[in-house]
């Protein structure tokens, strides 16, 4: 099993990447996340985080979230949670905009790997927008990869691909189908108890109007303060 996922990450990188006769843009920005988590030995379980994102060659801040959930351990490695978000956007010489998104969260970690840790997040997300009055559905799947360079409770390498879809059209963004994919590849450190910090390079990959895509080199930083 844990041969196939790398060879379906990679398909799927190649089926969503544009081609060479679309427009594609190129920026560099830096993403940082603070992220809480509630005890894993409890059998509910809660995340809250802040998330600033720089964009446009990390001169101008592109987005804000505040995002929490609460969940439930079902059973062994696999969680359910409802959430919500709050995005602030701000634009230049405009009015700034503001998103609010509800979310269903199934989290699961694979079972049987003899080193390492392989995971499945799947959201279902609710969103709407203050420059819209319509909800827009959107689904986005993430597999995660960590693999230990040494000790099992040292260093490890990390990596994990996210892909969105849109489900329907809205008078924000009259477009479904296919939204972003990102792919990530960096390391996951251990700063103390079962906190970690994740740092690495963060590929994303973002459908535009007119068959256009955006492509955005991020530096990706990370903490998971875990009580």
């Amino acid at each position: 099993m844990t041969r196939s996922v790398p060879i379906a990450l990679a398909l799927a990188a190649l089926s969503a990447c544009p081609t060479a006769a679309a427009q594609v843009t190129h920026d560099a920005g830096a993403w940082v996340n603070v992220t809480v988590q509630g005890a894993s030995a409890r059998p509910l379980a809660w995340f809250v985080e802040v998330q600033p994102r720089l964009q446009d060659d990390l001169g101008r801040l592109d987005q804000v979230i505040l995002r929490g959930a609460l969940g439930k351990k079902v059973a062994k490695g696999l969680t359910l949670y409802q959430g919500y978000a709050h995005v602030a956007m701000p634009v230049r010489g405009g009015r700034d905009l503001n998103e609010e998104r509800l979310f269903q969260q199934v989290s699961w970690v694979v079972p049987g790997l003899r080193r390492g840790e392989l995971s499945s997040r799947f959201r279902l997300e609710q969103r709407w927008r203050s420059d819209g009055t319509d909800v827009q559905h959107r689904v986005r799947e993430m597999v995660r990869l960590e693999y230990p360079l040494g000790r099992d409770d040292g260093i490890r390498a990390l990596t994990s691909m996210e892909g969105f879809v849109v489900l329907n059209s809205v008078d924000w963004r009259r477009r479904s189908g296919f939204d972003q994919l990102r792919t990530f590849v960096g390391a996951e450190i251990p700063v103390g108890g079962t906190s970690t910090v994740e740092a690495g390079y963060m590929n994303q990959i973002i459908d535009q109007p007119g068959g256009a895509a955006r492509v955005n080199h991020n530096v990706s930083l990370a903490l998971f303060w875990r009580l």
